[in-house]
């Protein structure tokens, strides 16, 4: 590993955290290397060498501005976000989300780095920490061995980690179109005409219990290591969804409210939807069927629902490690490592840490916490005191999850509005509570990036 004399910063990973964190400092002026050790060295999950990479679903989640992935995706449009603003010129039709193409995405983010002055991007393996100038760690999931060594020798502490898995993708050509019908919960996102974004597969109750039925005989994969399994409850396997409970599928990812089946005029009694995964709408993954099961019983069983019975998997569903640090008691609100941590260890320069590892969970969120630690380096590398973010934004509460969270029971957090204090005047409505509080982290996220000099705050959604 050799780092350019010349730099300001040193960011380690191309992820979605890690591409924002360079971004962000760059734009702050400073010299930034970002470190990817791939296509040199890729890992199971990864199928190129392209930054920000998706490798499990295509979807961003909301974009409505009133929900909790909305609410985030206004302030890190408001930062200057290099991830969204690429999301937002990748878009395919997904009703009231934000989904993208996938191959697109990558590529925008990663022309975008390659181009910026500030940015060395260096291919090749970062195996240590630099020492003398602050440091991003945005590695992610799937942080190499000799790294994450060091990550445990500088915090003194264990890693911690979970199992998510990811969804098949169906070739669109293998889906029967006469059983299948195209729509969004409500009609969202579909004024006007617009195509929906999702393929609806409904079933009757025997087809529902019958697919439950198999899915909880089903040969799973084994898990390595020998280690106990945690699972993080919003990217469960949809085998152990079944295991739940027998309508915990129905009222979970295949509960088939807002939606009518033009065959029957009537809601099914449960639905699978298949989400559009690029601009030619030739790929559709199956929304929320993450699954450790062989692949030969993925094949066998998932085509047993009404429209697949056809189905070419062009990618079948994998489980994969994650790992976190124990963020409360190593990280601050600036997602820098604290202080008596960092000279517990000997360390003098800052360093900070982004995305997965943090602790937060969901594209958004990791990427959002590479904006705010690539600011804070560049920050830091000046001399300036760190940004801490206010606490009423959905990014400001998620630092404030991963720096005072529960210590004894620490898992990973998406973005929601139960993480953001209470209104002054409390409101009893809860459509009203919810407008309120988006409404109130906005502005105070507004204010900042107006003090902060980033992007207009009501300009249009940032270009990569």
């Amino acid at each position: 590993m050799q780092l350019p004399s010349d730099m300001d910063v040193v960011v380690i990973g191309g992820g979605l955290a890690g591409v924002d964190a360079a971004w962000s400092a760059a734009r702050e002026g400073a010299r930034v290397a970002l470190f990817e050790m791939r296509p040199v060295r890729s890992t199971p999950a990864h199928k190129t060498g392209d930054l920000a990479e998706l490798v499990c679903s295509n979807s961003l989640k909301s974009n409505l501005p009133h929900t909790a992935a909305g609410m985030l995706k206004q302030e890190m449009r408001m930062l200057g976000s290099l991830v969204i603003g690429a999301a937002d010129r990748s878009a395919v039709p997904s009703g009231g989300a934000l989904s993208v193409d996938r191959v697109l995405f990558a590529q925008a983010i990663t022309d975008a780095i390659q181009q910026h002055p500030n940015i060395t991007l260096i291919r090749d393996e970062a195996t240590e920490i630099p020492e003398g100038l602050p440091v991003v760690v945005a590695t992610g999931p799937l942080t190499s061995d000799a790294l994450a060594a060091q990550i445990q020798a500088i915090t003194g502490s264990e890693e911690l980690y979970f199992y998510d898995a990811a969804s098949p993708i169906i070739d669109a050509e293998t889906v029967d179109r006469t059983i299948v019908f195209e729509a969004s919960r409500y009609g969202k996102g579909q004024e006007d005409g617009a195509a929906g974004g999702y393929l609806n597969c409904p079933l009757n109750e025997a087809e529902y219990h019958a697919l439950r039925a198999e899915l909880l005989q089903a040969e799973l994969v084994p898990l390595k290591d020998f280690e106990p399994i945690k699972l993080f409850e919003g990217c469960l396997p949809i085998e152990e969804m079944a295991r739940r409970g027998e309508l915990t599928m129905a009222y979970g990812p295949m509960k088939p409210v807002g939606l009518t089946d033009p065959r029957t005029g009537g809601r099914p009694f449960a639905v699978v939807q298949l989400r559009q995964e690029n601009a030619a709408a030739t790929l559709y993954s199956m929304v929320a069927f993450q699954t450790r099961m062989s692949w030969g019983e993925q094949k066998r069983i998932f085509r047993m629902i009404p429209g697949l019975e056809q189905a070419e998997f062009v990618r079948l569903g994998v489980m994969h490690r994650n790992t976190y640090l124990h963020s409360p008691e190593l990280l601050d609100r600036t997602t820098a490592l604290r202080e008596t941590v960092r000279e517990r260890s000997g360390r003098a320069a800052p360093l900070f840490f982004a995305g997965q590892m943090t602790g937060v969970e969901g594209y958004t969120e990791s990427a959002a916490t590479g904006i705010l630690a690539g600011l804070n380096a560049a920050r830091a590398a000046r001399g300036l005191d760190p940004v801490e973010l206010p606490p009423e934004s959905m990014l400001g509460s998620l630092t404030e999850y991963i720096a005072h969270g529960p210590s004894d029971n620490f898992q990973p957090m998406n973005s929601n509005l139960g993480l953001l204090p209470p209104l002054a005047k409390p409101i009893k409505n809860k459509t009203q509570r919810q407008n309120a509080l988006v409404e109130r982290g906005v502005a105070a996220m507004r204010d900042l990036a107006r003090e902060l000099g980033r992007v207009q705050p009501d300009a249009e959604p940032v270009a990569a």
